[in-house]
């Protein structure tokens, strides 16, 4: 049995009306969403022909349809082209453009802040990675102290991101050894791929310090954490608590949380294989998360760099409407990280 045009045109009605309330629809909705186009009998005879192509399920007995998750796939590869609207009201991209353009610059503030509009903007939870660079390393160092036992280690990449960790030294810290370990750390480590930073690299700078190694060399040791978390894409999900508005959610919120503990895995799972928007449903994934749906794409950083905002929420998710609002936040992002005006347009 093929998917004619009047079942293709059932099935993205079915889809659009029940991601409006989240019931089965039936023929009698159906009919006047056709505005009584067609009879209430031609539309139960097409529902139950998708039904059996596995397109449509039959909660119960006597209710409507809703789609499968097959029928979902087959909307998104075959029907959302001809519907979803590319564009956004004037109004709304200023209003966009003037929320971005108040966050903190800061890349990773930048990503975190943008995820934050965006799941106000559209109700969903939304996740967001910094950009992924496979020639990350440390620009710059400072080393200072900031307690009697305590230094902090402040790294710069090449990207201009920014990173912190603090370090315990054992009889306290002077300035002149905050100096010394950050010229030692500016001349051996700067400019370093993580994979570059071996163990002789690490005892080269242990041999430099000579006598105050066993003061210094967890500054060193603190330095070297943070290169190797700044070759990690970090992921931020915001907006969490929508997720608790759908209850076909509840039985993938542990895994999904879960997920987003490890920042590489989380990025992974959210990454579109291309530039365009993509859909991944739970049903799909390598751990399946039944009832989920990721709506993901890439932005671009500058110098080749690409991260990923996506939007969470379950399969019924207003597809056409959420498309184009997406695709607007990653260009906005995408401008931000990589120093251009927000507020254009291009």
């Amino acid at each position: 049995m093929t998917v004619d045009e009047r079942k293709q045109r059932i099935l993205e009605a079915i889809v659009a009306l029940y991601a409006m309330d989240g019931e089965p629809v039936g023929s009698g909705l159906l009919s006047r969403y056709f505005d009584m186009a067609v009879s209430s009998a031609t539309l139960r005879n097409e529902m139950a022909a998708l039904t059996r192509l596995g397109l449509l399920e039959q909660p119960h007995t006597s209710a409507g349809r809703v789609p499968s998750a097959k029928g979902y796939r087959y909307y998104l590869d075959n029907l959302l082209g001809q519907s979803a609207d590319q564009s956004l009201p004037q109004t709304e991209r200023r209003q966009i453009n003037a929320a971005m353009a108040g966050l903190d610059f800061e890349p990773q503030h930048l990503v975190q802040g943008a995820a934050r509009l965006l799941a106000r903007h559209t109700g969903f939870t939304v996740a967001a990675t910094t950009p992924a660079s496979e020639d990350v390393c440390i620009a710059h160092y400072e080393v200072v102290q900031v307690g009697q036992y305590s230094a902090s280690v402040l790294a710069v990449t090449n990207n201009g991101d920014v990173y912190t960790r603090v370090a315990r030294v054992e009889r306290g810290l002077t300035r002149a050894g905050a100096a010394q370990v950050a010229n030692l750390l500016n001349h051996i480590m700067t400019f370093v791929s993580p994979a570059d930073l071996t163990p002789r690299r690490l005892s080269e700078a242990a041999a430099e310090l000579g006598g105050e190694y066993q003061v210094l060399m967890p500054a060193v040791l603190a330095a070297a954490s943070l290169l190797q978390e700044a070759a990690q894409p970090k992921a931020y999900l915001e907006g969490v608590e929508n997720l608790l508005r759908w209850p076909e959610l509840q039985g993938s919120l542990a895994d999904l949380l879960h997920t987003f503990n490890d920042g590489r895995e989380a990025s992974r799972l959210i990454t579109p294989p291309g530039g365009r928007v993509s859909v991944l449903l739970g049903e799909d994934m390598e751990h399946p998360m039944p009832g989920l749906c990721i709506m993901a794409k890439r932005y671009l950083a500058g110098g080749g760099r690409t991260g990923t905002i996506a939007l969470i929420g379950p399969n019924r998710m207003p597809f056409p409407q959420l498309m184009p609002r997406l695709e607007y936040f990653a260009r906005k992002l995408g401008q931000g990280m990589s120093g251009k005006s927000i507020q254009e347009d291009n």
